[in-house]
Order: structure tokens, then sequence, then C-alpha cells
């Protein structure tokens, strides 16, 4: 067993300890160029999918923003409130600033991956789309490069579907078990019963419970944010005074300074929105839209709203409050952000953080299962393997929730994860060419007048799309 943590534990060093997040910061600035700053560029087309106008004719089509919502939910979810955290405490409030720019860099990075798995979607037998890296490794790239699409399956399968979820069972059980003496072993049937449900429902209802549970984590803790900020709002200038300050280093809040605000900044944002590990376009390529760019552009919203919005709250709750200790070590990021909250809005609001992590924990499951289903149709097409997924699945919610150390024995997630990013960056840069083709067409039906720029793959006869695909808006 010391074997195996040490082969895993070298190849997190590897890919995380030094080469990925320095390659993530550089290929995102890279595409965000090459790209003409996409993220600007559609930044206020990328709010449209809100309004729910982007539908299919198919009643049972995966809409734009149902996918954004699953992304959405699974984006959001611990990072979100323990990562910020542990920023702050050992970068400093400049690592705030260097989460808000490894933001504004990813959403292009976000729309490149999204849109590629857009591009090369496959239309199941009973209506839906299935996409993501793996495919887009096969059908961009070629069969000679199968084997990489059935690496980049299994890692996202044990990293995403088992480790994180056993992970995100752990996290709402010891909450429940903190703030309200909940038994571990409640919670966990609990979850477990309800992930059930809506796994062996398949992702109409995995979109359906996102569709549901994401507004309301969002708009409730965003909602509690606002009213800490409204409270004391004659401070906030002060805040962001001190985030910029840290950021360049102008004020030193620990020790490492600026190095320290950058490093802290751009690991917990990665973690955090997700953008070029190659996760979300799995959700992504299930939405029916009229151009591949238009889902790229959607999910780019999906990385701004996970970090400038959910991120910048917790955030501003623990910079607003006189519980953090820069430098401290040993901390507890859900602690940190909970007694904040207290200290702003009294003893009750521990509770209500934790129903939201409840929440955030619950849509980052249903997300997380998905990834592993997705993964598993491109290693094997048996329905058998996929309910022993779902039952895996379920039963890895359960064991996580009870055992308070049961996720030590997913040591393997985050390397594996690391081997994904790795995977999905070579893919990215391969395919970027095939991307930037699809990007002049969407720009240059946009200056012919087409308010909603459609795909039609006529225009590219060389890539191997599915025609069928795109029937329904081509016209074809």
């Amino acid at each position: 067993m010391q074997y195996i943590e040490s082969f895993f534990g070298l190849i997190g060093d590897l890919t995380w300890g030094w080469s990925l997040i320095p390659l993530l910061v550089v290929f995102g600035i890279f595409i965000t160029a090459l790209t003409g700053f996409v993220q600007f560029e559609f930044f206020g087309r990328m709010f449209r999918v809100l309004s729910g106008k982007n539908q299919s004719a198919d009643p049972n089509a995966i809409t734009a923003r149902a996918a954004l919502l699953l992304s959405v939910g699974g984006r959001v979810g611990g990072g979100n409130i323990a990562g910020v955290a542990v920023a702050i405490t050992l970068g400093g409030s400049g690592a705030v600033f260097w989460m808000w720019a490894i933001a504004l860099v990813g959403m292009a990075t976000s729309l490149v991956e999204c849109s590629l798995a857009q591009l090369y979607k496959r239309r199941e037998p009973d209506g839906h789309f299935r996409g993501g890296p793996a495919r887009s490794i096969i059908f961009g790239l070629g069969a000679n490069y199968r084997w990489l699409a059935v690496l980049y399956g299994v890692c996202l399968i044990a990293a995403f579907g088992f480790g994180f979820n056993a992970f995100q069972g752990n996290t709402v059980a010891g909450a429940l078990v903190d703030s309200v003496g909940i038994s571990r072993y409640i919670t966990g049937a609990g979850l477990a019963i309800v992930t059930a449900f809506i796994v062996f429902g398949g992702i109409k209802r995995i979109a359906k419970a996102a569709d549901v549970v994401v507004p309301i984590m969002a708009v409730g803790y965003i909602t509690m944010a606002l009213v800490v900020i409204v409270l004391n709002i004659t401070e906030v200038p002060r805040i962001l005074t001190d985030i910029v300050m840290n950021a360049f280093g102008l004020k030193e809040a620990v020790g490492g300074g600026m190095g320290a605000a950058i490093a802290q900044g751009l690991r917990r944002g990665l973690f955090s929105n997700e953008a070029g590990l190659g996760s979300a376009p799995n959700v992504a390529a299930t939405a029916h839209v009229r151009h591949p760019i238009s889902q790229g552009i959607t999910q780019s919203l999906s990385v701004f709203i996970d970090t400038i919005f959910i991120c910048s709250c917790t955030a501003f709750v623990i910079l607003l409050g006189n519980v953090y200790v820069p430098g401290a070590e040993n901390i507890d990021g859900v602690v940190l952000t909970q007694q904040s909250l207290v200290y702003h809005l009294g003893e009750w609001s521990q509770y209500y953080l934790s129903l939201m992590i409840l929440l955030f924990a619950f849509s980052s499951i249903i997300y997380n299962y998905y990834l592993g289903e997705n993964a598993l149709t491109v290693i094997t097409s048996s329905a058998a393997s996929l309910t022993i997924l779902r039952i895996l699945v379920v039963c890895v919610v359960f064991l996580g929730a009870v055992a308070p150390g049961a996720t030590s024995v997913f040591f393997f997630s985050d390397p594996l994860m690391g081997v994904l990013a790795v995977v999905n960056l070579v893919v990215i840069m391969m395919l970027l060419p095939t991307c930037l083709r699809i990007l002049k067409d969407f720009r240059d039906q946009l200056k012919a007048g087409v308010e909603r720029p459609v795909f039609d793959p006529d225009k590219f006869p060389d890539l191997n799309v599915d025609r069928t695909a795109w029937n329904e808006y081509s016209g074809k």
C-alpha cells in the first residue's frame, strides 16, 4: 500500500506539484490572446442563456440553461467555502485578486474546451447527446488516439465518480454533525437514497435536479453574503484596497508576500472553477444549441459565477469579520467561514451554512456521477457496467459520509485529476486551430447580421462531426 501511495504521490508532484498550475495559467493567457479576448467580447452575450430563449424544439432536450446550471452545480462546492478561506489564510487577502484574475483567464480556456466538446458530440439512440474531451480525442484527433481517450476516461471515473463523491459525502456529514448533531449514518443514508433516485433517472433527471437545486443554493449563498456586505458597507472600500495592495506586495499580510498571494490565489481559483481540467466539457456537450461556440460562451459564464460571484461572497464574509488570522496553521476552512458568519449574523447562520454545504455537495455529487457515467460510455457500451457504476457511486457516497477517515482511501483523486488536466490541455492545444475556425464562423455570422448563428457541417467537410446533431437548426 505504501508503494501505491508513493506512486500516486509522485504523479501528484509531477502535475500539481510544479508543472500543471503554471501550464494552466500560461495556456489560458495564450488562448485568451489567440481568441482575441473572446471572454470579454462576448461577456454580455453570456447572460442571454438565463432568459431561457435558446430552447430546442424537442421538449425532452437538455437546454443550454440546464447544462449551465448542472455545470455551475459541479464547479461550486467545498472549494468555494473552505478553499477560499484557506487561500486567504495562507496567501493573505491578495489571494482573492489572483483568484479573480485566473477566473478571467479561465473563461477563455473553458470556452474553447466546451466548444470542442459541443463540436464533436454524438447523438445517442434516446436523442440526448454525449461528448467531452474523450470524444474530442476520438473524433477530433483520430482513432489512433483512442488509448488517450480511455486513459482520460479511467482517470475521470476514479477521480470524480468515486474519489470526489466520497469527499462530498464526508464534508456534508461532518458539517451536520458539528452544527446540528445529526448522525453520520442518517446523513449518509439520506444522501445515498436521494443520489440513487437522481442517478438512476439518467441525464434528464440529473439536469432537472440541478435546475432546482443550483439556483436555490447560489441565490441563497449570495443573498447571505450581500446582507453581510450591506451591514459592513463602510468597510468595503478598505477591504478592496487591502486586496489590491496585498496582491502586488505593497502590503504584506503573510510570510511570502506577493508570491504567497499569487500561488494560493491561482491554485484555489483553478481548483474551484475547473477551467482547463477537462471536467465541465462533459456536461457542456449535452446541451441542444445552434452553434458550438454558443455553449462555449455559456460555460464561460459558469466560471464567472463560480469564482467572481460565489468565491467573492466567501472572501468578503471572512475579510469583513474579526475571526480571520493571517498565516494561521492547521486552518479548517469550513470552520473559519462558519465562525465569520456567526460573527456577522449570529448563531443561526452556522445552520444556514450547513444547509448551503448540503446543497453544494449534493449538486457536486450528481455532477461527478455524470462525469463518471459519460467516461464509462467511452470505455464500454455495456448496460450492466452502467448499472454497476451507479450502485458503486451510491455506496461510495454513503461510505464517505459514515466513516470520518474513509476519504483517505481515495488519496489517488487529486493526482488523477492532474493527469486529466494534462491530457485535456494537450487536446485543447492540438484542436485549438479547429476551434478558431468555428469561432471565426460564429463571428462572421454575427457580422452578417445573424442574431443567433447556426453551425452548418457542410462548411467544414473535413471535420468528423455528427451531422444529425445539427440538423434541427441547419435545416438539413
